[in-house]
């Protein structure tokens, strides 16, 4: 009989992925997430959340008790730090430099972190810190988003 594939050698789905992120979020200091809560950031229903971390529990990626507290792995801490990060580098450049509204630049950003190169990330965060350091060009970027003529 063959072996199954070990389901951690998979990458993550999005949905995986947004899980393992709000479940971070609401973590962050050493807490357990409940699922109440993780439903609540999701705008999903608990049954939802319970289907997703059995799923991430499977890989090794959280633990879950029967009181429905939930709390990362060390490997669950790394993929979600990991998904944060992109997450953020992306926003950080939506609005820092191409001028996006905050709530635009999240819900942006939140569409292609999942789709993105992993290297995208972290090489438009990169452009960010320079551009910061050139007021002029910045001004001159957002100002080229919002015509329709383009850069001069």
């Amino acid at each position: 009989m063959p072996e199954r594939p070990d389901p951690s050698d998979r990458p993550l789905s999005a949905s995986q992925e947004d899980y393992l992120e709000a479940i971070y979020h609401l973590v962050r200091g050493g807490r357990a997430a409940r699922a109440s809560d993780i439903a609540t950031r999701l705008r999903v229903r608990r049954s939802s959340v319970s289907v997703a971390v059995r799923g991430l529990a499977h890989r090794g990626l959280v633990e879950h008790s029967s009181y429905g507290l939930t709390r990362l792995t060390r490997r669950g801490l790394a993929a979600a730090k990991g998904v944060a990060g992109r997450h953020r580098s992306l926003r950080e450049f939506l609005e820092g430099v191409l001028g996006l509204p905050p709530a635009q630049a999240e819900r942006t950003a939140c569409a292609m972190e999942h789709g993105a190169p992993r290297e995208l990330p972290r090489r438009l965060a990169s452009l960010t810190r320079i551009l910061r350091t050139e007021p002029g060009l910045l001004r001159r970027i957002r100002a080229a988003g919002r015509s329709r003529g383009g850069v001069r």
